[in-house]
């Protein structure tokens, strides 16, 4: 869902802003724009450490078999959490930037870009912790949302993979096997794709903070265009490698979009054939669970929604 709504609202403001020179939406989007990236940030990567604590709780369960299914409310309140505090932890970034005008000397055209710069209108306590944030916000990206995910997923895939390998093979039956192995999998994959799109920015800002004075204005746009589309291309792939990866969120994807598709009205046998198929999917295919499903009896719900 953060990556369809960096898409759907901070891509086409960039975008604007490279073809016509004006900053749609004005100082807001100067503001707004950074806040929802940001917190995309975070949201990965908390996102991914909470996978790697939930893998490792998994591979060091000592009836793992047996662990009941986690429920849809403790699910939301991890969510939850995890939004509430990479949007907080953004909050300085709504203070930080504001919108800035310059005058070509050679066309006279006047040009709009967005510049890191504090307001002096904010009080004074607030003034000093929004430049202290972005004097040191370049260590903290690096720090928090580059090497935390990285590290923290490396070392719990070792961790799991060191307590999986050491269990007895009696104790693991087959498919538990199978689906944390599917699972480990995905998050590895999307560990891997964060990594190498959030590589180049970090670079480019340790790049720009030391040698900031000896490089042109083109050359910094050009930078921070580069570090956009990175950006932009982890967004996009993000969801792809997960309905990929994971067989039963990309089945009840798929399932979700033939039903608005067809209109919600196929007859009661092809409600019966999708809701056998998607029984058996369910009980064959689920990585997301450590046990099973209960095999419910199977009725007939009329739609397949």
């Amino acid at each position: 869902f953060w990556d369809f709504l960096i898409l759907f609202f901070c891509l086409p403001v960039v975008i604007f802003n490279e073809i016509t020179k004006k900053r749609l939406l004005g100082d807001v989007s100067c503001r707004i724009v950074p806040f929802v990236e940001v917190s995309s940030l975070g949201v990965t990567t908390f996102s991914l450490c909470a996978l790697g604590i939930d893998r490792f709780h998994a591979a060091t369960s000592p009836a793992a078999s047996a662990r009941p299914i986690e429920r849809c409310q403790s699910i939301i309140a991890k969510l939850a959490v995890i939004w509430v505090g990479s949007m907080t932890l953004s909050v300085p970034e709504i203070l930080l930037w504001q919108l800035a005008q310059d005058t070509s000397p050679v066309s006279g055209v006047v040009t709009e870009y967005c510049t890191m710069k504090p307001s002096s209108t904010l009080p004074e306590s607030i003034y000093s912790l929004v430049l202290t944030y972005q004097n040191a916000r370049m260590w903290w990206y690096f720090g928090c949302y580059f090497c935390l995910p990285i590290l923290f997923t490396i070392s719990c895939q070792l961790v799991t993979r060191r307590v999986s390998g050491s269990e007895k093979p009696e104790r693991r039956g087959a498919k538990p096997s199978q689906s944390e192995r599917h699972l480990n999998c995905t998050i590895v994959g999307l560990a891997t794709i964060y990594g190498l799109c959030a590589t180049p920015e970090n670079v480019c800002n340790i790049v720009v903070a030391y040698m900031s004075p000896g490089l042109s204005k083109q050359t910094l746009d050009l930078l921070n265009l580069i570090n956009q589309f990175f950006f932009f291309f982890k967004c996009s792939v993000t969801p792809v490698l997960l309905l990929c990866l994971c067989r039963p969120l990309g089945q009840a994807f798929m399932d979700c979009c033939c039903c608005c598709c067809e209109g919600c009205s196929p007859d009661t046998a092809s409600s019966e054939g999708s809701a056998d198929s998607k029984l058996k999917t369910e009980m064959s295919s689920s990585i997301f669970f450590d046990k099973t499903r209960e095999s419910p009896p199977l009725l007939a719900l009329g739609t397949p929604c």
